[in-house]
């Protein structure tokens, strides 16, 4: 028997999910994708050969959809997950596994709004899924057993690395790599605006930061790879990096990104908060 999966909601982190599992050999056949628009049905139809159906036409759309589902995804904003499960939870296989994407969202609050016993996994995606170099937390619920962690892999295996977690650390997750690659971005950002206190152009300060901060991210994404050997052996002794890095040192620069990505964490915890006192 064919896997039937359904995404509810499929916006670009939704589809660079799916792209991936498409493109590690699931059939489109067996993958059903919920939306609002029509406009955005058609589109995924279209683009994947998946059965696209727009909920602003047929309102009982992601109930109907996930009927003999055996994963559901989860792709609305955090803000609507609860509803959904509840708009979902009576049409429901007892058995199939329900993965939430989205952030700051527990499993408590999942568990609550479906059918007790319905297996249920939280992910923590980050957005490089898009170019099939991403990184998932995965944390299993309470009634998840091997088989349905199993499922969730297979869902993100084709996007990136997946990662088994306790829920405790889904918060340290969302901090380093689900926001890490905003610091990446903000990194090559102030790379460009230093290179153009040089004097450099802005359009040649943009492409030294941009492919120099890409460059040496495929170095890292090496088998084996380790950053601190790859600093290392960049800054020569009395060289200009070591200049850098001591700079950087002296500044405090490794605290304040640990302050960050503390800060970080923080926000997401009281995410959590506000959308369970809803």
């Amino acid at each position: 028997m064919m896997t039937k999966i359904v995404f509810l909601g499929c916006g670009s982190m939704g589809e660079a999910i799916l792209a991936g599992m498409l493109a590690a050999g699931t059939s489109p056949q067996s993958v059903v994708v919920t939306v609002r628009r029509p406009e955005r049905a058609h589109e995924l139809a279209t683009r994947h050969g998946v059965t696209a159906l727009a909920s602003n036409e047929e309102a009982e759309a992601n109930a109907e959809a996930v009927v003999g589902a055996n994963v559901v995804i989860l792709g609305v904003k955090p803000v609507g997950i609860v509803d959904l499960c509840r708009e979902i939870a009576g049409a429901l296989d007892s058995n199939a596994v329900v993965i939430s994407v989205a952030a700051a969202v527990s499993l408590a609050q999942l568990e609550g709004a479906l059918n007790p016993g319905q297996p249920v996994v939280r992910s923590m995606p980050n957005t490089p899924l898009q170019v099939g170099r991403g990184v998932v937390a995965l944390s299993a619920g309470s009634s998840a057993d091997e088989h349905h962690l199993a499922a969730a892999h297979s869902v993100f295996d084709g996007s990136g690395v997946v990662l088994d977690i306790p829920e405790d650390q889904q918060n340290a997750v969302s901090a380093i790599s689900g926001s890490g690659p905003a610091y990446a971005f903000y990194l090559a950002e102030a790379m460009a605006a230093a290179a153009a206190e040089f004097g450099l152009s802005p359009e040649i300060a943009q492409i030294l930061a941009r492919e120099t901060v890409a460059g040496a991210g495929i170095m890292l994404a090496e088998p084996g790879a380790n950053a601190t050997a790859l600093r290392r052996a960049v800054t020569s002794p009395n060289g200009t990096t070591e200049q850098a890095i001591a700079s950087f040192d002296r500044d405090g620069l490794p605290a304040i990104i640990s302050t960050g990505a503390q800060a970080a964490a923080a926000r997401a915890a009281a995410i959590t908060e506000e959308l369970a006192a809803k």
